[in-house]
């Protein structure tokens, strides 16, 4: 099985979000990843990025929310032109996950037509609230497929250890990542904005933008024992890992 690392987007937010003491002025600019798994049984794509049209227009797709949230990457850095550099189109992707329903996470959603999509449960109830409209969740980004497969626990999506959906919930209520089986690079485990940048793990840092404190830390023990066991711990905007994984052109088998 090989893993393909793909961009999502590129965005420009205030450090203090995310980093203790830092300048309330200071910004920091983030990688959107998402990843493309080629498992023998079919391609699996890990969150979909932004949506390209809030390249020219941000506002019009995100409302005030692209005032703490700009886009800063080009017309071409999105999932669906990431897939064409690899020979694949939309139609290729046979399961789409989300890690969670934010729109930097699920805003290419609707051009997987032929996908069976997966969320968590408490995800989609948090999603289909009006009152959450607008607050990171935009049904026209997350409500693009025909409709999801709800997962409620760790689920081995093809029953055979390679691809392990994970809960951790905190940054959102059902936020899932993904533990990958590796025949030559090892295990990896994508935990999405569960763990946005490294230093919030080894810090033990709460960012600005997370939804229930108590059950991120609790998701923290997850992702550790987790690393402990052998796996490559893979955050969700960090700019120096995502460096670091362009290695060998993004791509691990």
């Amino acid at each position: 099985m090989r893993m393909h690392v793909l961009s999502g987007g590129r965005l420009r937010m205030k450090r203090h979000i995310y980093s203790a003491g830092a300048d309330r002025d200071a910004y920091i600019e983030l990688p959107v990843s998402c990843f493309l798994f080629r498992h023998p049984q079919g391609n699996v794509l890990f969150d979909t990025g932004c949506h390209p049209s809030v390249v020219e227009d941000a506002a019009g797709r995100w409302g005030g929310l692209a005032r703490f949230m700009t886009p800063i990457h080009g017309p071409d850095e999105n999932v669906v032109d990431e897939l064409s550099r690899l020979g694949l189109e939309p139609r290729d992707v046979e399961v789409v996950v989300n890690s969670h329903l934010h729109c930097d996470h699920c805003g290419c959603n609707a051009f997987f037509e032929n996908a069976t999509f997966i969320a968590h449960t408490h995800e989609l109830d948090t999603a289909r609230d009006p009152a959450m409209e607008g607050k990171g969740y935009f049904r026209k980004d997350w409500d693009g497929a025909a409709g999801f497969d709800a997962v409620d626990g760790e689920r081995d999506l093809f029953g055979d250890g390679r691809l392990v959906l994970v809960p951790l919930p905190g940054h959102s209520p059902g936020l899932i990542g993904v533990l990958a089986a590796l025949d030559r690079d090892g295990a990896f485990l994508m935990v999405s904005d569960a763990v946005a940048l490294r230093e919030n793990l080894d810090r033990e840092f709460v960012p600005a933008n997370t939804w229930s404190p108590e059950l991120l830390l609790k998701s923290y023990d997850e992702i550790r024992a987790i690393e402990q066991s052998g796996a490559s711990v893979l955050c969700g905007h960090d700019p120096e890992q995502w460096r670091a994984l362009g290695r060998h052109g993004g791509v691990h088998e």
